[in-house]
Order: C-alpha cells, then sequence, then structure tokens
C-alpha cells in the first residue's frame, strides 16, 4: 500500500469525489478549503472543511468537516481528519468539529485524537414555512471535537 500524501484540491474536484464516492450525502455548497490525501499519484479520499452548520457553533473561531470521503484506502479517514485540524490551526482557528452518525463507531476521529463531545438529535431541514427534501439522514448524530 502506498504512503499518503495531502495535496491541495480545488472546491469542484473535491465535491466530484463525493458526488461520486460518498455513501449518503451530496456535496456541500461550498467550503474554505479542502484536502486530497493521495497514493500512488492517485486521490483517494477529500476533506471539505468549511463555516459550522450550527448557528450557535459559527463563532469565528470554529470550523467544520463538512464532507470527508474516501475510497477506502488504509488510513485516509484518521489522515484527513489531522490534516483538516492541522490546516485549521495554521490558518488562527481555535476548533473544528464534525458529525457522525450515531450509527458510526468513530474509530478515525479517535485514531487523529478528536475528543466525542456529544449527541444531537437528528432532524429534518423541512419545515412548513419552507419546504424542504430531506436528501440526508435525519437519525441522531455525534458531535466530534478537536481544540487548538
Amino acid at each position: 500500500m502506498s504512503r499518503l500524501v495531502t495535496a491541495p484540491i480545488d472546491f469542484a474536484d473535491a465535491a466530484e469525489f463525493v458526488r461520486v464516492h460518498h455513501r449518503h450525502h451530496t456535496p456541500p455548497v461550498g467550503h474554505k478549503f479542502s484536502i486530497a490525501a493521495m497514493a500512488g499519484g492517485e486521490v483517494v479520499g477529500v476533506v471539505i472543511v468549511g463555516r459550522p452548520v450550527s448557528r450557535h457553533r459559527d463563532d469565528g473561531a470554529t470550523l467544520e468537516v463538512t464532507r470527508l470521503c474516501t475510497t477506502g484506502h488504509r488510513n485516509a479517514c484518521s489522515f484527513l481528519y489531522g490534516a483538516a485540524a492541522r490546516a485549521a490551526f495554521a490558518l488562527g482557528y481555535r476548533r473544528i468539529g464534525t458529525y457522525t452518525l450515531q450509527r458510526e463507531p468513530g474509530s478515525s476521529l479517535a485514531a487523529a485524537g478528536w475528543k466525542l463531545i456529544g449527541e444531537v438529535p437528528g432532524r429534518s431541514w423541512d419545515t412548513p414555512t419552507r419546504r424542504r427534501v430531506d436528501k440526508h439522514p435525519t437519525e441522531p448524530k455525534l458531535l466530534w471535537e478537536f481544540a487548538a
């Protein structure tokens, strides 16, 4: 197995990787930055980092991994979580967070040093005043964080 290395990737290419490979999400609408994991010259994963989705976490000092997607390459998830945290701290942010589905173990996050800090109920973005079709899982999620 080839050694993993980071590489810059623009949002359009990262979003296309997510569109092709992610199990249950479409790409997000934007980002602050994205990072590719490369092995043997091939992209084997991407992490897309943006502002927190929750307005309560959007304090100007916090970023959020809005998508992480790999081809299943060994250790690519923990590699990308670590790279995302280091990049966020290098840019002056103090915290980075992400959510996993409650049924996902979070092993890659724990391996990268992230801490489980809470559970949030799943919910729909659909409201009577703003109708939407949910294209994402609405089950409970776990909130993970890495702080500088």
